[in-house]
């Protein structure tokens, strides 16, 4: 199935695994906001991401947790692209703390970036893919929210929260024609894990991945995808 003429945001994008899906979703020929938190990072992805000269690419800063900046997002998308296919929610944040050292303040740029800010994106698309009869949702979670560990433990409230949020929300708008996809990573070689090149998974095979789930057959979806590095590093 081809993609070409959609329109995709793909949220913390100008980075990463979000900066692989907008690309591959540019060389689909889809149009693409991209969006992160500073504005000079957007423009610096946009330039580039314009030199592959497929899919039409804009781009505005926002932060997933701020409402209001979602609103706004949401409606760029519609002004200056015409309308809203593709939503992919991979903006996130993670700190490495025990529950004791942890601070409040790094507790809540946690869960309201990686849950919340999920919440805004999917609250203020919804009403948009339906009007284009359907569309598709992917959320870019992690096998920590299948899976807990110390010093993780806002990282996993908001990753075990983000796998019920989605599984709860591909069952209220199946029947809109909007399919949701939750996309669960092990290690991949980004910011959030260094030291494990070699192994880890590659921002481009999640991308893949995602490509692969918006063209899959409109009859079924696939609600949870659990994704591993094949060989890692032995203890």
């Amino acid at each position: 199935m081809s993609l070409k003429g959609k329109v995709a945001v793909v949220t913390g994008s100008t980075r990463g695994i979000g900066r692989a899906i907008a690309e591959a979703l540019i060389d689909e020929e889809v149009s693409v906001v991209i969006c992160s938190r500073r504005q000079r990072d957007v423009d610096r992805t946009v330039a580039a991401c314009r030199e592959r000269e497929k899919g039409r690419v804009v781009g505005i800063a926002c932060d997933v947790r701020e409402h209001g900046q979602v609103q706004r997002l949401i409606d760029f998308a519609i002004r200056e692209l015409g309308g809203l296919d593709i939503l992919v929610n991979n903006a996130g944040v993670a700190h490495t703390a025990s529950v004791a050292d942890l601070k409040p303040e790094e507790w809540h740029e946690i869960i309201d970036t990686n849950l919340t800010g999920v919440f805004y994106c999917c609250h203020e698309a919804i009403p948009h893919l339906r009007t284009r009869g359907g569309g598709y949702i992917v959320n870019i979670g992690s096998l920590a929210g299948a899976n807990a560990h110390p010093m993780m433990a806002a990282y996993n409230a908001s990753k075990f929260g983000l796998l019920g949020f989605s599984e709860a929300l591909f069952q209220e708008v199946r029947y809109d024609g909007i399919r949701v996809s939750h996309i669960m990573p092990g290690s991949v070689e980004t910011d959030f894990s260094s030291g494990k090149k070699g192994w880890a998974i590659l921002p481009e095979q999640i991308a893949d991945m995602v490509i692969t789930l918006l063209k899959s057959p409109s009859r079924t979806m696939a609600t949870r995808i659990e994704m591993r590095p094949t060989k890692p590093s032995r203890a």
